[in-house]
């Protein structure tokens, strides 16, 4: 499901910030973007979002920014500058070169170093991060699933709106068809066994019969709302009860035998197929 989140949280030398993304995905599927100083957090973070996510694809971006003070703080080894500077001015004058620079000097490894970060107070400051942005990503996706839901209640009220008309129709035109074929053999004006025409017309109207196609229908009408109303997720059942209501549809168009008929199945394929893509984002 889609949803976005960010946080930050202050370390005391500076700050972390976390953006979490997530679309719609088969199975839980984390990547992470963390800084060098957070890496050995991952596991603990794959962990953290197994537990609040079932599914869809996450994606983890972590930003570590020094604070004013700490990026205008630098420490000397005083020791190690008053030694380098000797040892310079030693290999300048055998050389007869010129000294180095003051920002050569700084530049030298272990001469110049900003205050340590504490590493706990980072990794505490970026966990309580993640776990607070995780739980706005689920509530984002909370918000949008009743948005969804609220869909899907609207599309499957008017499948079974189509399902109770065409139920209606299914006596009526049975007997059209029954009148249909009796003015026929009227017109041709010939003699039939009515005992055969009756075996014929009786495998005519089951051929035609949509009765179970239509209890199906309402069945997984019934079983698409309780899943609905179920805590947790619910994606794939919702996907399978689309593809049985689309396959009914299907048998009922095949099996239609007039206009209205099919023009109710073709409604209820394109409510299905409404219903189907939007299922696609739901857990």
């Amino acid at each position: 499901m889609t949803a976005f989140a960010r946080e930050s949280s202050d370390f005391g030398h500076g700050i972390v910030t976390v953006e979490l993304r997530t679309v719609n995905h088969r199975y839980l599927d984390c990547s992470f973007k963390l800084p060098d100083t957070l890496r050995a957090l991952e596991p603990k973070l794959r962990e953290l979002a197994g537990k609040k996510l079932s599914r869809g694809k996450l994606d983890v971006l972590m930003r570590v920014q020094a604070g004013a003070e700490q990026s205008a703080t630098l420490e000397i080894n005083q020791e190690r500058l008053e030694t380098l500077v000797a040892a310079a001015g030693s290999v300048a004058s055998a050389l007869d070169t010129a000294a180095p620079t003051a920002l050569e000097i700084l530049q030298f490894p272990g001469v110049c170093t900003a205050p340590e970060q504490s590493e706990e107070a980072l990794h505490k400051s970026a966990l309580d991060g993640f776990k607070a942005a995780l739980g706005t990503l689920a509530d984002n996706r909370q918000r949008e699933g009743e948005k969804l839901s609220a869909m899907i209640e609207e599309r499957i009220a008017a499948v079974s709106s189509e399902v109770t008309a065409t139920r209606k129709l299914v006596p009526e035109l049975q007997q059209a068809q029954r009148d249909k074929v009796l003015a026929k053999i009227e017109d041709l004006g010939v003699e039939v066994d009515q005992g055969r025409l009756e075996q014929e017309l009786v495998y005519l109207a089951q051929k035609s019969d949509v009765d179970e196609e239509l209890d199906r229908l309402d069945a997984h009408v019934d079983e698409v709302r309780r899943t609905l109303k179920k805590a947790g997720p619910c994606g794939r059942r919702l996907d399978f009860l689309m593809q049985e209501l689309n396959r009914e549809a299907n048998t009922l168009s095949s099996k239609s035998t007039s206009s209205s008929t099919t023009q109710n199945a073709v409604e209820l394929k394109v409510l299905i197929e409404q219903m189907r893509e939007q299922i696609q984002n739901i857990e």
